[in-house]
């Protein structure tokens, strides 16, 4: 946890008319007087508590009032001091939000407020496109840029990965190479700059180092490499909050196997694919799966050499998967 004092934007103004009304909307089904307290940005989410970080800086652990929206990392909020600890009685502002299924295929928040989505991988342990693939479609459903980054670049044995990396650059993505020995972060910071930064990936690619590079003084274990089929262990448990040096924030998040987007619908998913959006809607049928269909414009495309083999196997995997977990 950093000790660093940070004013919050919100708390420095009245709220908008939409927020006064989101408010009026959550004071209506809880029943509760909201006309009290003040603004807070969430640090972290624990059970049913959440670190929020006050107008003055100071850091406090605050219960969730009962059937509150649940707010997680990145959430503005209107909480109340109590006798002991604070209680948080309102979501303030979410532009945007990361939710992933749970066990039992119920969307859960991960972080709020994102502008930009980090999406890390490494040459340890090996990379799965089609993740990284879900984490671009998942960054597009959401409305925020996508920014890719070959982290532990001095661990390459080939050239396997910055082709993967120039792939996606060449789709207009912005991509970044580097590694832990490099002496600084100005590469980070300067691409993050006053944004609201998630960082997402496989656990063990990193993620970690790359937050103690960007803010040497938090204090952060780094795993190691689980030595059991390259998959990586948890070395995070819950979504956190940190301030960056140059105004912007950062959001950590827990390290993931796999990424469902069963709540994206097809459609959605092919629009995630930046490369698609030529030929989207100009199929000869309105509900064209895009498998074996005549005159299926993505179809033409992959034959024409538009579209990579590759990409397009991943794209009918996602979208396969989605239905399948439905069922």
């Amino acid at each position: 946890m950093l000790g660093v004092a940070y004013t919050i934007t919100m708390s420095t103004r009245r709220l908008s008319d939409q927020q006064a009304r989101r408010i009026q909307a959550q004071r209506s089904h809880s029943g509760a007087d909201l006309s009290d307290g003040e603004t807070g940005l969430v640090i972290a989410r624990y059970g049913k508590q959440a670190l929020v970080e006050t107008r003055a800086g100071d850091r406090m652990l605050c219960h969730l009032r009962p059937h509150l929206e649940s707010p997680v990392a990145g959430d503005e909020v209107l909480w109340v001091a109590t006798e002991q600890t604070g209680r948080i009685d309102a979501l303030v502002s979410r532009r945007s939000v990361l939710e992933r299924p749970d066990g039992r295929g119920n969307l859960k928040p991960v972080a709020a407020n994102i502008d930009l989505m980090l999406i890390v991988f490494a040459p340890e342990p090996a990379p799965q496109e089609n993740l990284l693939d879900r984490y671009l479609v998942a960054a597009h459903a959401m409305g925020v840029e996508a920014m890719l980054v070959l982290n532990k670049a001095d661990l390459l044995v080939d050239d396997n990965l910055p082709t993967l990396l120039a792939g996606f650059e060449d789709l207009g993505y912005r991509t970044i190479t580097t590694h832990r020995h490099l002496p600084d972060a100005d590469d980070l910071i300067t691409a993050v700059s006053d944004k609201t930064l998630v960082l997402v990936g496989q656990s063990g690619v990193g993620k970690s180092s790359l937050i103690q590079r960007m803010l040497p003084e938090a204090s952060i274990r780094v795993g190691a490499l689980s030595e059991v089929a390259d998959k990586g262990r948890h070395t995070t448990t819950t979504a956190e909050l940190f301030h960056l040096p140059g105004g912007g924030r950062l959001i950590d998040s827990p390290g993931v196997r796999d990424f469902g987007l069963t709540h994206v619908s097809a459609e959605a998913v092919a629009s995630g694919f930046r490369e698609f959006a030529p030929y989207l809607g100009h199929c000869r049928f309105r509900d064209c799966q895009h498998k074996s269909e005549p005159g299926c414009a993505l179809l033409q495309a992959l034959q024409a050499g538009n579209i990579s083999p590759e990409r397009f196997e991943s794209f009918q995997q996602i979208v396969s998967s989605a239905v399948t977990s439905n069922q």
